[in-house]
């Protein structure tokens, strides 16, 4: 009676802990509410099993309990049963599968019109580089990467000249507008996380990964490394700034493109030889 009394405060305790403790998500910038949903399908499913199965074996402890002059019963198989086991749990399982197989063809299938943004990150840092006045983003390529270059973009395209490039400092993005990520790592495995954006993506190595979010209300929100990168991961932090599009265009003038960084750069060059 003792175990079966402590498995039944078990279940209601873990039910009572979901309810009450504030481990809740924080709250949500973004318009990927269905990822707050799939996860709570989730604990709804798997919570209502682990409590099925606690108190079906405190059932069990207490109504095969030993009696004397009870003889044990040997029952190997029951097809019912195991029928009807099946069944609930097929359904269990695709009723868990199938929110994240819509939610994940939403997170992947980017909208028509959408801003293209790139992030890049490399130990122990993000950079960014948005499109100039072509509307484009130009080529890179990990052979132009330099102490100058860091972002490896190629200084013969001309789409890539006009490119904004943000590095060391925080994104801007402006509030209600669909914005495609385009992620892509120069050294190892990162990981893109805005928590409150329920934004999350590997950057895979000499691959480029996408995704897309719409920001919800302005603000600033820290974005994390969330795959363990080196000795230095825990440092790996930055901000996405989300403001009106009054002062997302200030912030914008006030950025330079790469090639301006370029003509800098070698100005300095020049002057520091001929001093």
């Amino acid at each position: 009676m003792a175990v079966a009394l402590i498995m039944v405060l078990v279940a209601v305790g873990s039910v009572l802990f979901h309810l009450l403790s504030p481990w809740w998500f924080t709250p949500i910038a973004s318009n990927w509410t269905y990822i707050d949903w799939t996860v709570g399908i989730t604990f709804l499913i798997t919570g209502a099993v682990f409590c099925a199965v606690i108190l079906f074996m405190a059932w069990c402890i207490y109504r095969y309990r030993h009696v004397p002059g009870r003889e044990a019963e040997f029952d190997p198989e029951r097809k019912k049963l195991e029928s009807w086991l099946g069944i609930f749990t097929a359904g269990g399982v695709a009723a868990m599968l199938a929110p994240g197989l819509f939610v994940w063809w939403q997170f992947v299938n980017v909208p028509h019109g959408a801003a293209e943004f790139e992030v890049v990150g490399q130990q122990w840092s993000w950079s960014y580089r948005l499109p100039g006045a072509s509307g484009k983003l130009g080529k890179s390529d990990p052979q132009f990467i330099t102490a100058d270059n860091p972002l490896g973009l190629n200084p013969n395209d001309p789409d890539a000249k006009d490119n904004i490039v943000v590095v060391g400092d925080d994104l801007h993005l402006p509030v209600g507008k669909p914005a495609k990520m385009l992620l892509r790592s120069v050294d190892v495995i990162h990981d893109f996380w805005v928590p409150e954006f329920r934004a999350k993506m590997d950057l895979m190595p000499g691959l480029e990964t996408r995704l897309w979010f719409t920001p919800t209300r302005t603000g600033s929100f820290e974005l994390l490394c969330a795959g363990f990168c080196g000795i230095g991961h825990p440092q790996m932090r930055g901000n996405i700034v989300i403001d009106t599009q009054a002062d997302y265009e200030a912030w914008l003038q006030k950025q330079k493109t790469f090639g301006q960084l370029r003509a800098a750069q070698n100005g300095t060059t020049v002057q520091s030889a001929s001093k």
